[in-house]
């Protein structure tokens, strides 16, 4: 009869405190970023139907929401805006008055410690709901450079702490970080998205941000969803062109992308949970089929055991509250 082995793994999963004791990967408050999103006008708190919990806000009603998130010790914010005006050339999103240069000078007078990120794109504030400027019906990448880098600076200047470019152009780290450097903001680190799919998890994002394109779609842009190396090549480039941070989105159906770029690059990773993600969760949650508390950390874990340094999910509130329990 073979002897039974003397090493049995079952002895540290006995008790909570044992499995305590042995665990690999540790989730905290730390690691979550709150995204937000700002809308013009006052006295607004609007509920997104696709996401329950979350709100766009108006700038006046932001100090409230902010101070919430800082006491649960959230330590940043990601920033989306929605204009009251757009246009083919998406002018209001580097206006010094824009949507989110005000909401950024009202976080900062709320909770000047608080990390302000700043989304900068076109894509919200465009007429035609693209990424990019429009010429001959495809997005002209060289045009769109200059744009956002100006749209980068404003918000540099109106107080932001990080930059976060998420339109996939080509050749964009480099336009900005010459832009902020040559305006003296050398310090602004940049937050590159710079593995961001062609997903159909953002579905309710784009009813959140206003910024379903009007014809067309963003797969000439954003990645292909079934490449990994390509992923590798665009976070190695962004790296070299200045990002100080990489991000890969979205983050569950991903979680081999950010695996592959944690063990090729030492650079600060982050991930975006992104809002199909959230509202699958949440719609399962609200059907008692799952337990949400359960599987909404059991999820931001696998995103951290991935590699991830940072994660952005609209799960931040409820997961800071779950995590001091």
């Amino acid at each position: 009869m073979t002897e039974f082995p003397q090493t049995r793994l079952r002895r540290f999963r006995r008790t909570e405190a044992l499995r305590r004791m042995v665990r690999e990967t540790r989730l905290a408050v730390d690691d979550l970023v709150y995204p937000l999103f700002v809308i013009h006008g006052r006295g607004v708190k609007n509920e997104i139907p696709s996401m329950p919990g979350v709100f766009q806000f108006s700038a006046d009603k932001l100090s409230k929401e902010v101070e919430e998130i800082a006491g649960l010790g959230i330590p940043a914010v990601l920033l989306f805006g929605i204009p009251d005006a757009k246009d083919e050339l998406g002018s209001s999103g580097y206006d010094p008055r824009g949507v989110v240069q005000r909401a950024i000078k009202a976080i900062k007078k709320a909770v000047p410690d608080l990390v302000v990120i700043t989304d900068v794109c076109l894509c919200e504030y465009t007429s035609h709901g693209h990424c990019g400027v429009v010429a001959n019906g495809e997005i002209d990448n060289d045009r769109t450079l200059p744009l956002l880098a100006k749209m980068a600076l404003s918000h540099a200047e109106a107080g932001g702490d990080i930059v976060a470019p998420s339109d996939m152009m080509d050749g964009r780290v480099k336009a900005i970080r010459q832009t902020l450097d040559g305006s003296g903001f050398t310090q602004t680190p940049i937050l590159s998205y710079a593995a961001k799919y062609a997903s159909a998890f953002y579905g309710p994002f784009r009813e959140a941000a206003e910024s379903a394109p009007q014809f067309g779609d963003r797969r000439s842009h954003q990645m292909d969803p079934p490449n990994v190396r390509e992923a590798l090549r665009e976070i190695e480039q962004d790296i070299a062109e200045g990002a100080d941070m990489v991000m890969v989105k979205p983050a569950l159906a991903y979680l081999d992308v950010i695996r592959s770029a944690r063990d090729s690059f030492n650079h600060p990773l982050a991930a975006y949970n992104v809002s199909g993600e959230y509202a699958m969760v949440k719609s399962a949650a609200e059907r008692g089929w799952i337990d949400e508390e359960r599987v909404t950390l059991e999820i931001l874990t696998s995103i951290k055991r991935a590699g991830a340094d940072l994660i952005i999910t609209y799960h931040a509130k409820d997961a800071a509250r779950w995590l001091s329990e």
